[in-house]
């Protein structure tokens, strides 16, 4: 079955691509695959830059199993049909959490630093310069209102760092919607990878409610002012330093 890419998703991947310059001439990136909407539309548009961009790059899907008895086979079975290059990095990330669960404070961000962590090891293995991960600006504008509210900072989530090992870390659809990338999954008929997968269900803690929250109040606020999103990106690029409370220390 081919896989049909929108206009808006393949124009908004080559302009974010360009305005940051996430992807260049000679990049080897690992891909993490979680096998969720966004990850999957995160290969599949890589894999139509890759044939309409004027340099050469190429990338490698890689999953992180957190040794719960996943099964990855439909994931690879798709990866290969669309010849995509996939890795299942197994690990004992589901063990570890049932003996820090109750030091951690943090059951997702535990889960999160543990993956990311496997992600860059693969990749130094593979080679790789660059780690590309699938957040959109839903969850820039949900983190940086996390941030705000929780942490009394003014952070969000950058399109392009670099990690203190080096590796380039990139986001190449965080200027795309949520919507877009659920769309594609369902326009295609992908079988995504959903909630069912998370580890925290289990386990008997408390779930985060922050970000389910967070997300209620954009769409509340985005039915009230249709160009939220919109003037957040703009924000994102647009910050005046010196009229924030900054001391001269």
């Amino acid at each position: 079955m081919g896989i049909k890419l929108s206009k808006k998703i393949m124009s908004k991947l080559g302009k974010t691509n360009a305005e940051f310059k996430l992807i260049q001439e000679g990049d080897k990136i690992l891909v993490g695959l979680s096998g969720g909407k966004d990850s999957l539309t995160m290969i599949h548009a890589m894999k139509e830059q890759q044939r309409r961009a004027p340099f050469e790059f190429e990338f490698i899907a890689v999953t992180v199993g957190y040794g719960m008895g996943e099964n990855f086979d439909k994931l690879s079975a798709h990866c290969k049909e669309h010849d995509i290059q996939h890795i299942v990095k197994e690990t004992h990330t589901y063990d570890l959490a049932k003996e820090k669960i109750r030091k951690n404070s943090s059951f997702c961000s535990f889960f999160s630093r543990m993956r990311r962590g496997y992600l860059y090891s693969v990749a130094k293995e593979l080679g790789c310069n660059k780690v590309a991960l699938g957040h959109h600006m839903d969850d820039a504008a949900e983190s940086f209102f996390m941030n705000f509210i929780y942490n009394g900072q003014m952070r969000s989530l950058a399109p392009k760092y670099t990690a203190g090992n080096g590796l380039v870390v990139i986001r190449p659809l965080i200027q795309m919607r949520e919507r877009q990338l659920r769309a594609f999954v369902e326009d295609n008929e992908i079988e995504a990878i959903g909630d069912e997968a998370c580890p925290a269900m289990r386990f008997d803690v408390k779930m985060p409610y922050a970000r389910a929250h967070m997300k209620e109040m954009l769409a509340t606020m985005e039915k009230e002012h249709p160009q939220l999103f919109t003037s957040l990106n703009a924000a994102f690029k647009n910050i005046s330093i010196d009229s924030f409370f900054m001391s001269e220390e």
